[in-house]
């Protein structure tokens, strides 16, 4: 039980500073607007399918949640836009832009240039005449707070934690001393395979308990993002884990509880490191300069791992996808026939996605821990 509660109040500090690190940080993302899911279906019709921008769009952020398309009429479900521009704050719903046609107070998608796929600040008044919308380099990037499609899934994934967690510690009190039973008999062996075969044997009897919270934490969070990315519809279908905002927060969180939890021998094996000759060490610190590079890069290691296998599993799953329209632009007849060379290895690759979710989840928590077991290790 107390490692459960535990688990609840790491859980929601990741979910909030992986949010907060997501909108403060939205202009650094690659969003894309429901328009953009339109040309999917506009370029094969038109015989013009690009699969390199399409698989791009289907794996980047959005400010809207696309659903369905039934015939021309494209079901989404609009997001908050958050603006702040020269003092001023702007909160409008993402419909207003008409999937990237139209200009609403100010502001439109951009559709072209460096800023593609973002919200900008269109300066020139004739531009702001109309919905008719011209590319050009005049305009500013207002600060973006806004609720994207991956921070959504990032709610709904931690309201689906928190409902599991909170489903298997009651189960413990109304089952206290029988054998587990239904979600709670799922669950146990996850908790008991991470406490003794990551956090027991990578830090050690004695340090274990205090990141055992952590470590089940991103465990559970990334697994279950991991798994909801490979769902094709509401609620799943966000590539969290394979976004490089989510990967590198996780990673800083490593980084942050290792720098902070190094004891005295962790240090010492940076800046002097023993056994190693002294000309290494003075006068040009060779040693201590590689140490803390190696510092640096493993929490760079940890984000390219999960953001770089995520996506590429999606790229592959949506490149055999594509294969179907891409022939199917050719001749339809070569279309259906790729398409069943396309759907089995489609449906392969997900299978195999499954599996890459729990070790991509495993691999992260065990490299974690074994950065925390050498922070806290002894001097022998």
């Amino acid at each position: 039980m107390r490692i459960v509660k535990n688990l609840f109040k790491s859980l929601l500090i990741v979910c909030l500073f992986t949010v907060f690190a997501i909108t403060a940080n939205a202009e650094d993302q690659n969003k894309v607007s429901d328009n953009q899911t339109e040309n999917w279906h506009e370029e094969v019709a038109e015989a013009e399918y690009n699969a390199g921008e399409s698989i791009i769009e289907h794996l980047v952020d959005s400010y809207e949640w696309h659903i369905a398309t039934v015939g021309h009429t494209h079901i989404s479900i609009p997001l908050p836009i958050i603006l702040y521009h020269k003092g001023e704050w702007h909160f409008f719903m993402s419909d207003k832009f008409k999937h990237g046609d139209a200009i609403h107070n100010g502001f439109r998608i951009a559709s072209e240039g460096p800023n593609k796929g973002k919200v900008i600040r269109v300066i020139e008044e004739d531009l702001l005449k109309g919905n008719i919308i011209e590319d050009v380099n005049t305009h500013e990037i207002p600060w973006d707070f806004s609720i994207t499609k991956n921070v959504v899934a990032i709610l709904l994934s931690c309201i689906f934690l928190v409902w599991i967690l909170v489903s298997v510690a009651k189960a413990y009190r109304r089952r206290e001393g029988k054998a587990p039973k239904g979600l709670q008999s799922f669950i146990e062996p996850i908790i008991i395979f991470v406490r003794d075969d990551i956090a027991k044997s990578s830090i050690g009897e004695k340090n274990y308990k205090r990141f055992l919270p952590y470590l089940l934490t991103i465990f559970f969070f990334i697994l279950i993002n991991n798994l909801l990315g490979l769902v094709p519809f509401f609620p799943g279908g966000a590539n969290v884990t394979g976004n490089i905002g989510v990967a590198a927060v996780l990673a800083l969180f490593t980084f942050a509880m290792t720098t902070f939890s190094g004891n005295k021998n962790y240090w010492m094996h940076i800046f002097n490191t023993p056994g190693v000759p002294w000309w290494l060490k003075f006068p040009i610190p060779l040693m201590p300069i590689v140490e803390l590079m190696g510092v640096i890069t493993k929490p760079f290691v940890l984000m390219v791992r999960l953001f770089a296998n995520i996506t590429a599993g999606h790229i592959i799953i949506l490149g055999f996808i594509s294969l179907i329209f891409i022939f199917g632009a050719v001749s339809a007849g070569l279309g259906l026939g790729v398409s069943v060379f396309s759907v089995f290895f489609a449906v392969f690759m997900s299978l195999l996605e499954l599996l890459v979710a729990f070790i991509q989840a495993y691999v992260f928590t065990l490299l974690s821990a074994i950065y925390l077991g050498m922070a806290t290790e002894e001097h022998h």
